[in-house]
Order: structure tokens, then sequence, then C-alpha cells
């Protein structure tokens, strides 16, 4: 009815009222969160660009780049701030992001060249093996991968790729060449070790020559077994230096021998050993007629010089004519 339907008019402004208290609180609340959440994002932006800032001048390349695209994924779910706000804080992200990226591609730029550098190095390297591999110079070619070996550690680290695969084609070069050498040395061990036998046998012959009683059937001897020591090949070094201080034993001996020899049948020294004797027996002669003079004269003392004189000369000449029979045998 009327009655009702002014009152219910009448209330419209008391309603009104309370919803637009109801609104403005729903409005303060929503303002509120609102801040909250620019005030919980500001602090997470911020978190975000100091640590984009801290990570600027790392040179953790790997790990970095990383934790830059997390960061990155982070600031892009972070709720927006105004305008002003984000757009200073993008500004000093994006930077330190571009410094480490620049960085970076620096680095890996100067990285690349130097491993270009080494593999070049590494490649010469690889071909001088290659080439060596199949040499028969046992010692120089060692000694030759030995120095390849030093280039090698010396030319410093590659790409970890191309390194591998450079490496894997040296050591089959070297594995090549020192299997052959190994293979080789266990062969000559063989040999080396049938030869010693046989020099240790002959050895015991070249020994019976002594003590030499008849010079030129021991040098006779001497000789045949010096032939069949030479035929016989290579002997391991440390084994045959025992055997060889041996044969030296025999060889100086026949050495004396044969200079003893020399000398006794050297025509000039035998004239030499004549004239010395001749020389004495003229000398004791003279002194003997001086000596018959003065006593002749009755000159005692000088008979006695004379005498004593052909004396010495006695004792001299008897040594002389022992080294003159020492010539004749």
């Amino acid at each position: 009815d009327l009655a009702t339907l002014a009152a219910s008019v009448d209330q419209i402004p008391n309603l009104i009222e309370d919803h637009r208290a109801a609104y403005q609180e729903r409005k303060d609340i929503e303002s509120a969160v609102r801040e909250a959440k620019r005030a919980s994002s500001l602090i997470v932006k911020e978190k975000l660009v100091a640590e984009a800032e801290s990570l600027a001048l790392s040179e953790s390349w790997k790990t970095t780049s990383e934790r830059l695209k997390v960061l990155l994924d982070e600031w892009k779910a972070a709720p927006r701030l105004d305008k002003t706000t984000d757009t200073e804080l993008w500004k000093r992200f994006s930077s330190s992001r571009n410094k480490f990226d620049k960085r970076r591609r620096t680095h890996f730029a100067a990285l690349e060249s130097v491993q270009h550098e080494v593999a070049a190095k590494k490649e010469e390297i690889v071909k001088q093996a290659e080439a060596l591999a199949t040499s028969k110079e046992w010692l120089p070619t060692a000694n030759k991968f030995k120095s390849l070996m030093d280039a090698w550690k010396a030319s410093g680290r590659g790409k970890a790729s191309v390194d591998a695969k450079l490496w894997a084609r040296f050591k089959a070069a070297q594995d090549q060449f020192f299997a052959a050498k190994n293979a080789d040395l266990d062969k000559r061990q063989v040999t080396m070790a049938a030869n010693l036998a046989k020099r240790e046998e002959l050895i015991v012959k070249f020994e019976e020559i002594l003590p030499i009683t008849d010079l030129q059937s021991a040098k006779k001897n001497f000789r045949a077994l010096m032939e069949q020591w030479q035929k016989i090949g290579m002997t391991e070094r440390s084994k045959r230096a025992a055997l060889d201080t041996r044969l030296s034993r025999v060889e100086d001996e026949l050495h004396t021998l044969t200079e003893e020899q020399n000398r006794r049948t050297d025509p000039t020294a035998i004239a030499r050993a004549n004239d010395v004797v001749q020389g004495l027996i003229d000398a004791i002669a003279g002194y003997e007629a001086q000596a018959a003079k003065a006593e002749a004269a009755g000159n005692a003392a000088k008979a006695k010089t004379a005498r004593e004189a052909a004396e010495a000369r006695k004792v001299w000449l008897a040594e002389a004519q022992k080294g003159l029979a020492d010539f004749r045998g």
C-alpha cells in the first residue's frame, strides 16, 4: 500500500549511505592490497636487480648465464609496478645482463681464437707423430716422441672435442711406434741372449791362449778366434763389458810380448848394442894398456887409476853383453 511504499522510499537515503560506506571500505581494502602487492613486487624486483648487478662481473660463464635466465623469468613473473619505477629498475636489470653478456661474448671470442691457435699447433704435432709411427730408428725416434709430448703439453688447452680427436691420433701414432719398438726389443733380447752364450763360450778359448809359450802360434790362434768373435751379433752392453775386459787381458799380453819380440829383433837396436859392447871392449883394452905402460914407467898411481877404470868398464861390459844376448834370443 501507499504507506508501506512511502516508508520504503524514506529508507532509500539510509540504504544508499550504508552501501556507500561498504563500497568505500571495499575500495580502501583493495587499495591496501594493491599497495601491499606493489611493495612486495618492489622488494622482489629490487632483489632481482641487486643480484643481477652482483653478477655483472662474474667469470663463471655457464652458471651465471643460467642464473640470469632464472632471474629474468622471475622478473617477468613479478607484478608490474608503476611505469616510472618499473622502467628505472628494468634499466638497471637489463644493463647488468647486457654487461655480463658482452663480457661473455668477448671472452669466448678470445677463447675461440686461442683454441684455433692451439688446434693448429697440435695438428702439426700430430702430423709429425704420424710421420714417425713407422720409423725403425728406435732411440732417436723415441726421443723425438718425448719432445713432441713436451710440445703438446706446452701448447695449452684447446676445445675439448677437438683436443680429444687430436689426442686420439697422437696416441695412436705413439702406440704404433712403441709397440713395434717393444716387439723388436723382445726379438733382439732372444738374439742377444744367444749371442752372449756364444761369446761366453769363445772367451774361454781366448783365455786358454795364456800363458803364451809360442808367440807366433798364440797370435795365429788369437786371430782365428777374433774372426769368430767379430761375426757374433749384438750383445747386451752391460753383460758384454765383463767379457771385453777378459778379452783385453789376452790382447794386452800378446801386445806386450810382440813389442818385446820386435825390440829384440830390431836391426838398429842390435847394431847399437853391438857398438856398445865393442866400445867397452876397446875401452877396457885401452885402459889396461895405459896401466901396463904406467907400471913400466914406475907410475903406480896412474897405473892404479887406469886399472880401476878398466874394471869398472868390465862390469858395464857384462851388462851390455847380457843385453845383446837377449836380442839374440
